[in-house]
């Protein structure tokens, strides 16, 4: 799809009408439809996404585990795809569609040249590291120090917020992907939940109370 300059404005991020202008000359559109593989991990980065609607979820797989990384988000980008793109390395990281998503593919050989050129991108991309990192930090520190039960409430209810309403649609093992444990762990905690009155549990949903 081609991009037009409506999308730019929508998108609000980047001031200078040169680099908007090549925003418009070199990059695309593409939709995905909800658990679209947008990147897998372990290929080589040709474009970096930026999220005009929807959300993106960034993880890693290891011997049929996930561990989620963060949520891309609109008018955010994702940082690991970023980090490969500099140094042609292989992603590290998967991405997929948690919805119906819209997003500008920008190619990678213009990430660094841009970063150079226009003091807009610039901030966007020191942006993207440094929330990322404080993203990423809190995850190590409740993965590391919090029990797994108070991971799994925090979750519920973060997610709860964000999408404005007290059922959330997901499996138990989609919620043990999300945490980077298993879904006998998770299922435990949940009935415990259940009884103590925090939540009511239905098939591939869980209510909040």
């Amino acid at each position: 799809m081609t991009l037009t300059k409506d999308i730019l404005k929508q998108l609000n991020l980047f001031s200078e009408p040169e680099l908007r202008q090549k925003l418009l000359e070199h990059c695309l559109l593409k939709s995905f439809e909800k658990d679209d593989v947008i990147v897998r991990q372990g290929q080589y980065i040709k474009v970096v996404p930026i999220v005009i609607s929807g959300t993106i979820r960034v993880f890693q797989t290891k011997e049929d585990r996930e561990i989620l990384l963060y949520y891309v988000q609109p008018n955010q980008t994702c940082m690991m795809s970023l980090s490969a793109c500099f140094y042609n390395n292989e992603s590290p990281s998967q991405a997929i569609a948690m919805e119906k998503t819209q997003v500008l593919v920008v190619p990678t050989r213009f990430i660094a040249q841009w970063q150079k050129e226009y003091a807009s991108w610039n901030n966007f991309v020191i942006k993207t590291f440094r929330n990322r990192y404080d993203e990423l930090l809190h995850t190590f520190e409740s993965v590391a120090f919090d029990h797994v039960d108070k991971r799994v409430l925090e979750y519920l209810q973060d997610r709860a917020s964000i999408e404005a309403i007290n059922r959330i649609e997901i499996s138990h093992q989609q919620l043990a992907n999300e945490l980077g444990t298993t879904r006998v762990v998770i299922s435990r905690i949940l009935k415990q939940f259940e009884l103590e009155g925090k939540v009511i549990l239905h098939r591939k949903m869980i209510e909040i109370i």
